[in-house]
């Protein structure tokens, strides 16, 4: 009895030694550890001929939106994010603005489950920038409209009018009453008031 007592006083340290190894050798739990870039499409440092329609990032742990921060730029670091992140657990998506090729870089800062901020980047290249519109497209438009019809056409009705004006007014001199009635008739009244004078006299 005593014997076998002693062996298992032996055999105790050694088992409980053998127990600390083994949890100093298990990794971290996921609720310990800090959250992580997993992942992304592109892929960091990707060169891409076709523009994305999105940019995904994957993590190591679910994404809350309110503690999540996404920002997408494109060559002088102008924005390059066509919309509002939207998550799905552990992945964020933001739709993709593609402008002239060059290296774009999204940038992003997460928080752990201890609320630790995580911060990085990704980046990759577009060697195919966006279509621009031709360059004599704008100006069409422009020139057509600095040019409008309206004002020569404005023109031909201000000439005819200075021309219907001129025989309307010609037409009104015309129209006028003529001076010699007056005179004829100013003349008939002396010759009349004359011959009855001059018949009064002789009666």
């Amino acid at each position: 009895m005593g014997g076998r007592v002693a062996r298992v006083a032996r055999a105790t340290p050694v088992v409980m030694g053998a127990a600390l190894g083994v949890s100093l050798l298990l990794p971290a739990t996921p609720a310990a550890a800090h959250n992580s870039l997993t992942g992304s499409n592109p892929a960091d440092g990707a060169r891409v001929a076709t523009a994305p329609a999105q940019v995904e990032l994957r993590f190591l742990s679910k994404l809350d939106p309110a503690t999540t921060t996404i920002t997408v730029v494109g060559p002088g670091r102008v924005a390059a994010a066509g919309g509002a992140p939207r998550f799905t657990g552990d992945r964020v998506r933001v739709p993709f603005a593609p402008g002239p090729a060059g290296e774009y870089v999204v940038g992003y800062q997460v928080a752990s489950g201890d609320g630790h901020p995580v911060k990085g980047e990704v980046t990759f290249t577009l060697t195919t920038g966006a279509s621009a519109p031709a360059a004599g497209a704008t100006p069409s438009p422009t020139g057509s409209a600095a040019v409008p019809t309206a004002p020569s056409g404005a023109g031909t009705p201000t000439g005819g009018a200075s021309a219907t004006a001129e025989p309307a007014s010609a037409t009104a001199e015309d129209g006028s009453a003529p001076v010699w009635p007056w005179l004829l008739g100013a003349g008939l009244a002396v010759a009349l008031g004359g011959a009855l004078l001059l018949r009064r006299r002789r009666s």
